[in-house]
């Protein structure tokens, strides 16, 4: 069917052909043209002629064409009632103008309106009338002459227009549209001469598809008519949807001369979806055929948003008798009441007395819901009576009623600018449209079950982009007569700490909500990516919030910090009670014999020893960073250095009772003195040059945790830490291997098993310290060097002076030289 529809153009194109045809081989007296006479529906007489081409009939009678005989003209059918309003208004118009003694004074217009039947072959035909007139043969005239129209206003459909205006275009005619909308038609390269008075889809488009994302609707549905106008605007509107994140599940196409099994697979598709909103780019009779397709299949319940071609329908609300657009939302032209418009439409028809009941044919006729439009009509006429009235010199009188050029003409109608009598100011921009002002209607029932439109939002494209959209959401009332907006997602909206992840294979707005990794929030709903948080943030629990990382070191405030003071400060109270005992019992053998004045040295050390563990303890500082290692490095090497000094002296008193030896001659107290000095001064040696070189520094570890912040002492030099500790473990190791060569010497109370046993300790403290401190996180770390200074302090502090504390004190009897020498046998 749509393939014989496109043989109409086809054959006008012949026509023309043959007309030039016959023109070549005649004399040149007589023009020609093929086909039948084209005549006015509606016509007057006037100095300067304005065009009019309206469908008023809506459809026309298919019928097969053959290429062996001439096409016979279309019949029309289906009376439109709106298209003889537009026509009436068009009247209005020019009899206003002309009984108007301010505008254009002295020149009268008149008119020309003709039927295009919807009809892109007949529109183009009739503009063709338009301007070479309405008969077939022209004889002792040139072919060309001036154009018999000075602008034409029309066509409702957008592919009409297109082709009038492609028609007419060459010789500068402007053609100023009331209703055609297709955004196609802004571009001025294409149609030069095509203006309009009702505001592009390309701004309609926009609005809706705002309006729809205002609504929190991102998967919706569409059905647009088959032609330039739906698929222009459905094309715009899928553009700017889904830069704001709005999809469509299906857009389907549709036009009232598709076939059954067409209509059934649109059914189709609409049922098995899961949108819940409808997007209608149509034309009202559009919707009337598929109200009955949709009732016929009871599909109902859906949001419908409409374009200004139905929204405002009055005919169409009548029509839709199961309340099937119930609730819809849509864009209108604003209401604009043009005074007298209305009366002089309503007494052109004989209407019925008040006491009959007007037929259907009657209430289509005196039905004003499209006032807007026929303001359209009467607005355009206006346009072109004020340029005339610019062109001619009008003032007291017309200066001249010679009609312009055509030219000249269109380029001072794309100028225009005036206000109509209600105060509306009517121009053109640079595309030849008007501002784009619109309605937001909503259809909602009255009391008595009709439908009604009530407004509830304004859209203004003059607006700043954030204020455009204005909706008044409390007065609307949705489908199905409810109050709540309803709701059409492919995915519920991700809150805040999920982003989107889009389903493989599917629109973007169908996706899952991800939580958000560990480090990264997302603090809006359905966001798309999670942020990483900044260096010393952290992602809380919820993955909303970035908080500030936990700050992790040993105190002196947790149970741990406060556990290893308790253990230091006993220590050192435990090393200085056993130091006032040694003072007090000074003079007896067992303190004599055991070379007190090292006692007392080593005893010194072990409380700097057990002191020097508080220094790691406690918010790290530089001053504490450099302290907590020297000062442990170096009180430890004086403790082992007192010692390995105490194990040489048992060793060389032991050769000094051999016959003829003198040996504690050289290493008598003084030499002692020197040993312990010179051994700890080496370690003050290299804990200089460590300070030096690269000391020991605060540090902040950032990759340990994730989560948190380890406040730590970085080493500086790890050669200076380790030398440090190697250093002392040397001295260790010599001074166990002394010890133990010692331990058999033949004495009751023998100090080297003594050294031996607390050497031991020292040493296998010191070995499992190593794997413990490299693998111990953060404050741990700390925690077992700590308890490796303390344990090997006590280690000392038990073996070497608890049995001599115990003599002292409980067993005063054995504190004498015999049990010393071995003289008396022990039990």
């Amino acid at each position: 069917m749509k393939i014989k529809v496109l043989f109409v153009p086809f054959f006008a194109i012949l026509h023309v052909v043959m007309a030039i045809i016959n023109f070549s081989r005649s004399n040149g007296t007589a023009c020609t043209l093929r086909g039948e006479s084209a005549y006015p529906q509606l016509s007057k007489d006037g100095d300067i002629i304005v065009g009019g081409i309206f469908p008023f009939h809506s459809s026309w009678e298919i019928t097969d064409f053959s290429y062996l005989v001439t096409p016979p003209p279309l019949k029309c059918k289906s009376l439109d009632f709106r298209a003889f309003q537009y026509s009436q208004s068009l009247i209005f118009a020019v009899e206003e103008i002309n009984n108007s003694s301010s505008l254009l004074p002295g020149v009268s217009l008149g008119y020309k309106i003709y039927d295009t039947c919807g009809s892109t072959a007949v529109g183009v035909r009739m503009a063709m009338a338009l301007m070479n007139g309405n008969d077939n043969t022209v004889l002792d005239e040139p072919c060309t002459k001036p154009a018999q129209v000075q602008a034409i206003i029309g066509e409702s459909y957008s592919s009409v227009s297109m082709a009038v205006t492609k028609t007419i275009g060459p010789f500068s005619i402007p053609l100023i549209s009331h209703y055609s909308t297709c955004e196609c038609l802004s571009d001025k390269r294409k149609y030069p001469s095509f203006l309009r008075t009702i505001p592009s889809d390309y701004h309609q488009s926009r609005a809706l598809a705002e309006m729809v994302r205002h609504f929190g609707w991102t998967w919706v549905g569409a059905i647009r008519r088959d032609d330039d106008y739906g698929n222009s605007g459905m094309a715009a509107f899928t553009e700017v949807a889904e830069g704001l994140g709005i999809c469509l599940e299906y857009s389907l196409p549709f036009f009232k001369t598709y076939s059954q099994e067409k209509v059934l697979t649109i059914i189709e598709q609409i049922r098995s979806s899961t949108s819940r909103v409808i997007v209608g780019f149509l034309a009202h009779w559009d919707l009337e055929i598929l109200l009955d397709i949709f009732i016929e299949h009871n599909i109902t319940g859906y949001q419908w948003v409409g374009t200004e071609g139905w929204i405002s329908d009055s005919v169409l609300a009548t029509v839709d008798k199961h309340k099937i657009l119930q609730g819809a939302i849509g864009l209108a032209i604003p209401k604009t009441n043009v005074n007298g418009l209305k009366e002089f439409i309503l007494d052109v028809y004989p209407l019925k007395t008040a006491g009959d009941k007007p037929s259907e044919m009657e209430n289509t006729f005196i039905d004003m819901s499209l006032l807007p439009i026929l303001s359209n009509v009467y607005k355009g006429v206006y346009a072109i009576a004020h340029t005339l009235h610019g062109l001619l010199g009008c003032k007291q009188t017309c200066s001249t009623k010679k009609q312009p050029h055509p030219l000249t003409f269109l380029e001072h109608l794309k100028r225009v600018q005036f206000k109509t009598k209600m105060g509306e100011e009517v121009y053109f921009d640079i595309n030849g449209d008007p501002a784009a002002r619109y309605d937001i209607i909503n259809w909602q029932t009255s009391k008595d079950q009709q439908h009604k439109f009530v407004s509830v939002g304004l859209y203004d494209s003059t607006f700043p982009a954030h204020s455009r959209l204005v909706v008044n959401m409390a007065s609307i009332v949705w489908a199905q007569n409810t109050n709540h907006v309803p709701t059409s997602v492919c995915s519920e909206r991700c809150p805040p700490g999920t982003r989107k992840a889009v389903q493989k294979g599917r629109p973007v707005c169908c996706y899952d909500c991800i939580p958000c990794a560990e480090g990264e929030i997302s603090n809006i709903t359905d966001s798309v990516q999670c942020e990483q948080c900044y260096q010393d943030y952290w992602s809380n629990p919820h993955r909303d919030e970035c908080v500030k990382k936990q700050i992790e070191y040993l105190s002196y405030e947790e149970k741990m910090g406060i556990l290893l003071t308790f253990f230091s400060i006993i220590g050192a109270l435990m090393t200085t009670i056993t130091a006032i005992i040694f003072f007090r019992y000074k003079n007896t053998p067992i303190v004599k014999a055991n070379n007190s004045e090292l006692s007392f040295l080593l005893l010194f050390s072990l409380t700097l020893c057990f002191l020097c563990s508080l220094t790691f303890i406690g918010r790290p500082s530089e001053w504490s960073c450099m302290l907590r290692h020297t000062a442990f490095g170096i009180t430890f090497v004086l403790c082992i250095s007192c010692v390995l000094g105490k194990t040489i002296v048992v060793l060389m008193a032991f050769r000094a009772t051999l016959p003829g030896s003198n040996v504690m001659k050289w290493f008598g107290p003084p030499q002692q003195r020197l040993s312990v000095l010179a051994f700890t001064l080496i370690q003050v040696l290299i804990c200089v040059l460590w300070l030096t070189i690269s000391p020991p520094f605060p540090f902040r570890n950032l990759k340990h945790y994730k989560e948190k912040i380890i406040l730590e002492c970085h080493l500086g030099s790890t050669i200076g830490f380790w030398a440090v500790l190697g250093y002392i473990g040397f001295l260790a190791l010599l001074c166990f291997v002394l010890a133990f060569l010692a331990r058999k010497l033949p004495d009751n109370f023998n100090e080297a098993k003594l050294i031996t046993f607390s050497m031991l300790i020292f040493c296998a403290v010191w070995i499992t310290f190593i794997p413990a401190y490299v693998s111990s996180p953060g404050k741990f770390t700390v925690a077992v060097e700590i308890f490796a200074i303390l344990a090997s302090s006590f280690g000392l502090l038990f073996c070497i002076f608890l049995p001599k504390c115990y003599i002292i004190i409980l067993k005063p009897e054995k504190n004498n030289k015999k049990q010393l020498m071995g003289k008396v046998p022990i039990k």
